[in-house]
């Protein structure tokens, strides 16, 4: 079979997305790949799909159980032959998976990192033809990127001891130059076609809020979301358990999941998420990557996390089968002092020099900065972000918070030039409280100690509320009027761009809120559809209850709305709906043909 015909007969897809089809004929042509793709692109098909035309085995590796599971799971379902290797089988089943992988039962396999340097998996790799490996959240083989995994340093190694070398595939969401090079240098890459799609995500809304009640806007956004499936992101282990009790106590069904739990506990408390038992997941970022749930329609951040390729990779888990879905971040000033202690408390890496280690900490500084633009900007959130990432993008997106926000142009010169020259008299060594504080002449005994209250700039804002100088600091640490300097309580410091502002050769001018537009809901399918879909939704649970699966690995979100756009009558007319396969018009084709068919025959009109 030739690609297309794998393409339509395991996944359902009539044709590839972007950048996919290039990295599987380099795969197929014998050449090393590296693919960086955002959350939910479909990377995991651009190995797939090769390793059915390949005569040998291919070795998945991958960080995380979960994802494992989820991924075999929905080949099994999709009639390939696929298993995986982790700690959460027994010894007996880990034993009874090595020997069937070593006689050639299984065409893909998972394996954790850790795994690979056992004796026994070795063993098993010496019996096999291996065609290629595939190297999944291959960021973390990178100690720059977000999420270094030490395991990941011996893959390269791994592929080096085998007999014959396979042709390798390195994958990833997010990756800067320097982890790029990482990558290709520590697997070992030899002359790989590298491939960057675009890391927009059309079907994802983003929002930035900052309101005074976190708990009371979380609970008003999850009440608009009723049974819809989401995460929400906290960055400490107590806020993981402080609001999954509140959510809890409202009636929500929610569940949690951080690195505090025993084992057990977490396989539990994710498997009610993934099988739909729990609406929402409370977590740290513990939880998730990889995490292969389609149909999670909103992730919520109720911390803001240090760097935006963590933010966007968790993120990234809403909409996963394109469906319209919701990203939203609730920001607060003490999310900054949450993530400068993170940086702060982390533990030097013993491999690298004192001054490897300082530099790692500065370029944490420099990543934690730009989050906090993100979350302060009034530019197009989606164009902040996708710029930082090295995409050029429009000046609006037209879906996100800022962009369906009304705003007004205001000249604030006056009001920068007396913060400016306020850092600037109080010789540059405060940070934003106290410069505030000067300005609007609060006499407390830091401020009397240092004699700041003799200061020419103290009391010249004594109208202004603290809130409005420190909104307007941020403006100007955003428009690189000033930096801030140092871990923990960080001072400011003017820049060069300042000066001329402050001899009036400069205006300075900072866009306030006139009014939220508002924003009109887009949903899978439209509402004369809605009852058809609850229909074949619930047909779903009851095949994956049968099978032990979650629903979405019998036929996704995205594939039932399909259907009910096309609602077909026929096997033929069913295996033209995005994300069927023939096994899956084997298996369940009758019963949802029969239940469309009832629908229709029940009054309403077929559209």
């Amino acid at each position: 079979m030739d690609k297309h015909t794998i393409l339509k007969q395991y996944f359902g897809y009539s044709s590839f997305r972007q950048g996919q089809e290039e990295l599987t004929d380099a795969l197929l042509a014998g050449r090393d790949v590296l693919g960086i793709m955002p959350t939910g692109a479909g990377k995991s098909l651009c190995y797939q799909v090769p390793a059915l035309m390949f005569r040998g085995v291919t070795i998945v590796v991958s960080p995380l159980v979960s994802l494992m599971k989820d991924q075999v799971n929905a080949l099994v379902q999709q009639g390939v032959s696929a298993a995986y290797l982790n700690r959460s089988l027994t010894d007996a089943q880990y034993r009874k998976a090595l020997q069937y992988a070593g006689s050639g039962r299984y065409k893909i396999i998972y394996v954790a990192p850790e795994r690979l340097g056992t004796a026994g998996f070795q063993a098993m790799c010496s019996r096999i033809n291996i065609s290629m490996v595939a190297v999944d959240e291959s960021h973390c083989v990178s100690q720059w990127g977000q999420d270094f995994r030490p395991s990941y340093l011996n893959i390269g190694s791994f592929i080096e001891q085998l007999g014959c070398r396979p042709v390798v595939g390195a994958f990833t969401a997010t990756a800067t130059e320097e982890v790029k090079r990482d990558i290709i240098h520590m697997l070992g890459l030899r002359r790989p076609t590298v491939v960057t799609t675009g890391f927009d995500r059309p079907n994802l809304y983003f929002g930035v809020l900052r309101p005074k009640d976190k708990d009371e806007k979380l609970l008003e956004l999850l009440r608009e979301r009723d049974q819809r499936s989401g995460i929400i992101y906290c960055s400490t282990r107590k806020g993981v358990e402080e609001v999954c009790d509140l959510l809890n106590s409202r009636g929500i069904a929610a569940t949690r999941y951080h690195a505090g739990l025993e084992d057990a506990e977490r396989v539990r408390n994710q498997e009610d998420f993934v099988y739909d038992r729990k609406q929402v997941m409370v977590a740290t970022n513990a939880f998730g990557m990889g995490i292969d749930k389609s149909n999670v329609s909103f992730v919520i951040h109720y911390n803001m996390p240090k760097n935006l390729e963590s933010y966007y990779q968790e993120a990234g888990r809403a909409g996963r089968d394109g469906s319209e879905a919701d990203c939203i971040l609730l920001y607060s000033k003490r999310d900054v002092q949450t993530c400068r202690y993170f940086i702060e408390s982390t533990e030097s890496n013993p491999d690298l020099s004192p001054e490897q280690n300082a530099a790692f900490r500065q370029k944490e500084e420099e990543r934690l900065k730009h989050m906090i633009f993100y979350c302060t900007t009034s530019d197009c959130l989606r164009g902040y972000m996708l710029r930082y990432f090295g995409d050029a993008y429009k000046d609006s997106c037209g879906k996100c918070s800022n962009c369906l926000t009304d705003y007004e142009t205001v000249d604030v010169t006056v009001e920068a030039q007396k913060i400016l020259s306020c850092i600037i008299k109080t010789g540059q060594l405060y940070g934003a409280g106290v410069v505030a504080d000067v300005l609007r002449g609060v006499l407390s005994d830091k401020i009397r100690a240092a004699k700041l209250d003799k200061q020419s700039t103290f009391g010249i804002m004594k109208e202004a509320r603290a809130i409005e100088i420190k909104a307007l600091m941020e403006k100007l640490e955003e428009q690189e009027y000033i930096i801030s300097v140092g871990t923990g309580r960080p001072i400011l410091r003017v820049t060069e761009m300042s000066y001329p502002v402050l001899r009036g050769n400069a205006r300075v001018k900072i866009k306030q809120t006139r009014k939220m537009k508002r924003r009109a809901e887009k949903t899978s399918v439209g509402a004369e559809q809605k009852e058809l879909f609850g229909i074949l939704k619930q047909l779903c649970v009851e095949f994956a209850d049968k099978r032990g699966v979650p629903a979405f690995v019998i036929f996704s979100d995205a594939t039932l709305a399909d259907m009910c756009r096309k609602m077909p009558l026929t096997e033929e007319a069913f295996l033209s709906v995005s994300g069927v396969v023939p096994i899956k018009l084997e298996r369940y084709g009758d019963a949802f043909i029969r239940a469309i068919r009832g629908y229709v025959n029940g009054g309403k009109e077929q559209t």
